[in-house]
């Protein structure tokens, strides 16, 4: 049997998780201890970086004990540590590394420095089982792609955002309308009262040969429509919720229909082809059913890990190192790694580059 103890803290999360594998069972999540810093940040409407850091740093030993404790383990049952490396906020990434070294060197046992979109990319078969390769939608508030997932540590990038993350314009869209923090859940909450057609915003990059994804356009839409019917009346802000809701949904279904295709075409052999689907964006129930509507037409297999899986979460990375280990892919420098705020999973694939305001998405 094979257990690791995984740290997460690239974000807003303090995250500490054990997971095991054994050749008799299919893997067990044996705990996965989340603590959530939204009531430390909703005042300021976002993550502040260096509130989080600070968050970490006073929750995460905690945290640890706390995932060993449910887990019924000790370290001396551990058989090595993982730890999100990047890509993150540089600051969390530090705190939580640089105690998954300290652990790790305390008590003799390996270290593994994991990419947090590769725990992304394999939750998918820590909960089904799933066999490469497969395809990722990874939606979250740092990134938009879609990723050709062929076996660990074989990962090639077919789109991504070229301005902002579908999560961003989510929570960009929640501030503008005056909806609390976090955005994406109050934009969908409001969205149900409202009426999906009274906005016509544009559907971005839809019907492009570009594979890619772009939401600042749409942002920008939502902004010119609110201004122009201030004040807004709280179904206002229901008809402008439901109606970008409905453009984000039609354009993430052309795009990802391009995907589809391609992933057929390029892998024409396999009986039941798979979408994986993760990232805090995968919890939007319209979104949701959209992506599987399109899975069922395109006879594809939709996958979406459960809403405490998709989120970041500890649990990902811990599995994350599993598989590394069992693929003999652990780095004997691990403990001088440094973090990395941009670490592409796809790392031969070139940079998109969009307006230029914010460079090369990771």
């Amino acid at each position: 049997m094979i257990r690791v103890l995984g740290i997460e803290t690239s974000c807003d999360e303090t995250a500490a998780s054990v997971v095991a594998l054994d050749d008799a069972s299919a893997p067990r999540i044996l705990s996965n201890v989340v603590l959530s810093q939204i009531a430390e940040h909703a005042a300021f409407g976002g993550v502040v970086p260096e509130i989080a850091a600070r968050a970490h740093v006073e929750a995460l030993d905690g945290i640890v004990e706390a995932a060993l404790a449910d887990s019924g383990t000790d370290l001396r049952d551990i058989d090595a540590i993982a730890a999100t490396a990047g890509p993150g906020l540089v600051g969390g990434l530090i705190v939580g590394l640089m105690t998954a070294k300290a652990i790790a060197a305390a008590a003799g046992k390996p270290l593994l420095a994991i990419n947090h979109l590769e725990g992304h990319a394999l939750t998918a078969r820590l909960t089904d089982g799933l066999a490469f390769p497969y395809l990722l939608l990874l939606v979250s508030g740092g990134h938009t792609q879609i990723v050709r997932v062929a076996g660990v540590g074989d990962y090639r990038r077919w789109a991504t955002t070229i301005d902002d993350a579908l999560g961003e314009a989510f929570d960009k869209t929640a501030k503008m309308l005056g909806l609390p923090y976090p955005g994406g859940p109050n934009v969908e909450k409001a969205a149900v009262a409202g009426d999906p057609t009274r906005f016509a915003f544009p559907r971005p990059m839809k019907g492009s040969a570009q594979p890619d994804f772009s939401f600042s356009g749409l942002k920008t839409a939502v902004r010119q429509a609110a201004q122009a019917i201030a004040p807004l009346t709280e179904q206002d802000v229901a008809d402008v919720c439901a109606s970008f809701q409905t453009a984000v949904s039609d354009a993430l279904a052309d795009r990802v229909s391009r995907a589809l295709a391609r992933f057929k075409t390029e892998f024409p052999h396999e009986k039941q082809p798979a979408l994986v689907v993760a990232g805090g964006v995968a919890a939007n129930r319209m979104i949701k059913a959209t992506l599987e509507t399109l899975c069922d037409k395109a006879g594809f297999r939709f996958v979406a890990p459960p809403l405490k899986l998709c989120t970041d979460n500890a649990a990902m990375i811990a599995w994350a190192g599993i598989e590394r280990l069992n693929e003999n892919l652990e780095e004997d420098d691990a403990f001088d790694f440094v973090p990395r705020s941009r670490w592409p999973l796809d790392a031969v694939s070139a940079p998109v580059v969009g307006s230029g305001r914010r460079g090369a998405k990771a």
